[in-house]
């Protein structure tokens, strides 16, 4: 039985020494192998003479570690806050504020404007802004330190037509034009002389509209000048064109004559005439027959009031009745007045000359008033006539020796007010056309009408 057992015992130490002998070979092998997780680099190749210390991989990647933001101006704001919120560097800003011709440019800050940076480490790279609707100022950083640009912006100008039908408001039909508001103020402002455009507007009053638009790099910017218009309110038809003569802009009627009075029709933006031009009122205070010899415009207190034309400040003061008045002389006989106003404006006095548009005082209550409202007369010789049917001088017309130049400005700007001829019937419908001119059109229809603004009538 012993016998039988000492084959096996020696068959199983054989085998386990086998084993050991294999686990023992891979071992080893493992041993020299390279790890997967830390793969082999090749040897770094030697940096030619002449080359940057810095490999250029290592620059690349310092370059990307800068960092770009875009920073919108808040109200109050200054660079030297910006640059304290941004933990920038504020010597770098003392040397950018010391280049050469762009200390205002780059001072002059509004809510809403963008500054671009590019920092890294709080140290500035490059800074970038518009400072003007043509302009781009940029900062770069370079190895002698700061350098400045001014880069002009490319704009365009097109032109527009618009128009529309007056249903309830003026600007509801701007609105369903696709007109700004903007536009329909001056349009509103042109014709201002000639339509009370809160009491003579009626449904059904049409009016066409030509003016610029803004673009840079086709992208809509803003509108520009309004270069002509048409209104007809209660059937009559009014015409205006812009022309620019010298260093004047206005605009006239097509046969030369200014759209401009003398007189604003009324010198206050009303809510509401509230008592008219009546020699038989019966006094709402005193509750006697007297006469109401002007009109009243009823306003929020505080309302800027302005001097219906140009001309000299006779009388400032309490005038009985009127409370807080003042009478403007014109010359050639004819003064207006304007009572219960809260106070006047800062150096209007005596003998000061004004000019049409003017604030001169404000809307207030004072004497003999039951609400916030301006009243206003307009006298000839002394003789009271009613501000709103008084027929009102205008100003002077263009020479004769303008006209052939005005014509000839002012024919493209007028032939646009025109509606386009119906076209004949045609087989396969042509798409409507597009109502922005191309550029090339606008362009000359802007020269001829010349550049500058207009001041806003009231």
């Amino acid at each position: 039985m012993q016998r039988n057992k000492e084959p096996l015992r020696l068959a199983f130490l054989s085998m386990v020494l086998g084993l050991t002998v294999i686990v023992s070979v891979v071992a080893r092998k493992r041993l020299h192998q390279p790890s997967v997780s830390e793969p082999t680099r090749p040897a770094a190749a030697p940096i030619p003479a002449g080359a940057p210390a810095t490999p250029p991989h290592v620059i690349a990647q310092e370059a990307s570690l800068a960092s770009s933001v875009e920073i919108i101006v808040r109200r109050n704001d200054t660079l030297d806050a910006i640059f304290r919120r941004m933990s920038l560097d504020l010597s770098d800003l003392s040397a950018i504020r010391n280049l050469p011709g762009i200390r205002q440019s780059l001072d002059y800050l509004k809510p809403g404007d963008a500054i671009k940076l590019t920092h890294r480490d709080g140290e500035v790279r490059q800074l970038s802004r518009r400072v003007s609707e043509t302009q781009t100022l940029s900062v770069v950083r370079g190895e002698g330190g700061f350098t400045a640009q001014l880069s002009e912006n490319p704009l365009e100008t097109r032109v527009r037509t618009a128009s529309a039908t007056i249903d309830s408001s003026l600007f509801q039909a701007a609105e369903s034009a696709a007109m700004s508001d903007a536009i329909a103020l001056k349009l509103a402002n042109v014709f201002a002389w000639d339509i009370d455009f809160v009491l003579d507007i009626r449904e059904g009053d049409h009016f066409t509209a030509v003016y610029e638009q803004v673009y840079e790099d086709g992208k809509y910017l803003h509108d520009g000048e309004l270069l002509s218009a048409e209104f007809v309110n209660d059937g009559k038809v009014y015409r205006a064109v812009r022309f620019q003569q010298g260093g004047n802009v206005g605009y006239y009627t097509p046969q030369g004559q200014p759209m401009r009075k003398a007189f604003l029709r009324a010198p206050v933006d009303f809510t509401r005439i509230s008592s008219a031009f009546n020699p038989h009122r019966l006094h709402p205070i005193l509750n006697t027959i007297r006469g109401h010899m002007g009109t009243d415009y009823a306003a929020p207190i505080g309302t800027p009031v302005h001097a219906a034309g140009d001309g000299r400040v006779s009388f400032e003061g309490v005038r009985g009745g009127y409370g807080n008045a003042i009478v403007l002389a014109h010359g050639g006989g004819t003064s207006t007045l304007y009572g219960h106003m809260s106070r006047f404006a800062r150096d209007v006095h005596v003998g000061s000359h004004v000019q049409q548009g003017e604030t001169i005082g404000y809307v207030g209550m004072t004497g003999l008033a039951t609400g916030p409202h301006l009243h206003y007369e307009y006298l000839i010789d002394g003789v009271h006539k009613n501000p709103q049917t008084v027929r009102l001088p205008g100003a002077e017309p263009l020479h004769a020796d303008v006209m052939p130049q005005f014509k000839l400005a002012t024919a493209p700007l007028l032939a646009a007010l025109d509606p386009a001829p119906n076209p004949l019937p045609a087989a396969n419908p042509v798409p409507a056309a597009n109502p922005v001119h191309s550029a090339s059109t606008a362009s000359s229809l802007a020269s001829a009408s010349g550049a500058g603004e207009k001041r806003s009538a009231r």
